[in-house]
């Protein structure tokens, strides 16, 4: 089959108290642990629109990408310059794990800048780079650097992101909002997949946690067989609605477990989640899906350069546990499956840990994929449901492989095809 890329325009258009909740997920409260809020900005949210009727697919040819590294010294040999680099949101949980990634990666750094609100501005921040002063943002000061993440709201970048890369003189964007993943001329990267989409931009968009992390085992399904159809259903921690979220599951799961309450108090999440799951993430559209839902589906296109009415479906779900996002995902494929191949083809996968040994009880779980930059995929088997399907089940830390990993990887490959570059000093 030829590889083709469908080119078209994007258009996105009361709970009971009940006693025997008390200790369905008790384990709960020991898995809450701390993220820090941003300082002055609110996280990312999403937006995005249904269509329906799907086109015929071809199976991508590319080969992955040969810079795409996961150890955690990767960068030191992308290129012989160094880079002003700048964070807006640093403080906040992303951000934070952006500065994690640099300093681990050993990303060519010449300089870190940390930009913030009034609030923030004039802290410190200890760094391997040094302790970094949070400098009030503007726009003329992000501009000074070679590239900028963006680890703010939607709202944020889209007041500032196409300012601070506008121009030959401009930086590099990469941003972690929605605010741009369906914006047409403006690519939504996972750069194990595409990589190349980068080359010659200066706005890039970071996708949704949940899609990222799946699309890193359906991807090489995908090229070995040809993915028809896609069906996920998410489990996703509350890490995921920000610290609002993991403080509303802790203190929540504490009054619980102490007899203070039966059923935890809710303000965050439509209903209590400790001992508990919610099927409703983000609002509600008049398809009956959520955004967070519609998200899978419109990213999982993009990214995949699949046409505008492949038929992706997800139910995404809140779970009260503290970090890492869960999917279970059954894959229909043109071509027969081969369960052999499929093994070989996530073992060999950049960016992909295969666990997957049921003799031993070996599987992939939140607990075991936290603080991971690879995403991991067990429970691998014919769908039986299905012809030509598999099925099979994922983990991958949202905070890292969905969001601050996959940003300094774009970043990454943007050094290694030219698309970043050090401005020259003036």
């Amino acid at each position: 089959k030829a590889q083709r890329r469908n080119t078209s325009k994007w258009s996105f258009p009361s709970i009971s108290k009940t006693s025997t909740m008390k200790f369905n997920s008790a384990a709960a409260l020991l898995a809450v642990g701390s993220l820090a809020t941003t300082y002055g900005f609110t996280p990312s949210s999403s937006v995005s629109s249904f269509t329906s009727h799907r086109q015929s697919l071809a199976r991508p040819s590319a080969r992955l990408p040969t810079h795409i590294q996961h150890t955690s010294r990767s960068a030191t040999t992308l290129s012989m310059s160094t880079f002003k680099v700048g964070i807006v949101g640093a403080t906040g949980a992303v951000g934070k794990e952006i500065v994690g990634c640099l300093e681990k990666r050993d990303f060519p750094v010449d300089s870190l800048r940390i930009f913030g609100s009034e609030r923030s501005a004039g802290k410190e921040v200890d760094t391997k780079f040094g302790k970094v002063k949070v400098e009030l943002f503007s726009e003329d000061a992000a501009r000074e650097c070679d590239v900028v993440f963006l680890a703010v709201d939607g709202d944020f970048s889209l007041a500032h992101a196409e300012n601070i890369c506008a121009g030959d003189d401009g930086a590099v964007v990469i941003d972690n909002s929605s605010a741009f993943r369906y914006k047409e001329g403006i690519p939504l990267v996972v750069p194990e997949i595409n990589a190349e989409a980068t080359k010659g931009k200066k706005l890039i968009a970071n996708p949704n946690c949940t899609t990222a992390i799946g699309l890193m085992a359906v991807w090489p399904l995908h090229k070995l067989f040809g993915l028809s159809k896609m069906i996920m259903s998410t489990y996703q921690a509350a890490s995921g609605a920000g610290q609002p979220g993991m403080d509303e599951l802790k203190e929540g799961t504490r009054a619980v477990l102490s007899g203070e309450r039966d059923v935890a108090e809710n303000k965050i999440f439509a209903h209590p989640l400790p001992f508990n799951v919610i099927p409703h993430i983000d609002k509600f559209m008049e398809n009956g899906y959520t955004k967070e839902e519609m998200k899978v589906t419109w990213e999982t296109r993009k990214i995949c350069g699949l046409a505008d009415d492949f038929p992706v479906s997800c139910t995404a779900v809140r779970i009260p546990t503290a970090r890492a996002h869960s999917e279970s995902i059954v894959a229909l494929f043109d071509t027969p499956v081969d369960i052999v191949a499929a093994r070989k083809a996530l073992e060999e996968a950049h960016g992909v840990k295969l666990v997957d040994d049921i003799d031993n009880l070996k599987y992939p779980m939140p607990l075991t994929a936290t603080g991971q930059y690879d995403v991991l995929v067990g429970r691998l088997r014919r769908n039986i449901a299905f012809d030509n399907a598999l099925e099979f089940f994922v983990c991958g830390d949202q905070l890292l492989r969905g969001a601050a990993l996959n940003a300094v990887l774009v970043a990454e490959a943007m050094v290694k095809n030219g698309s970043l570059k050090a401005k020259k000093a003036t």
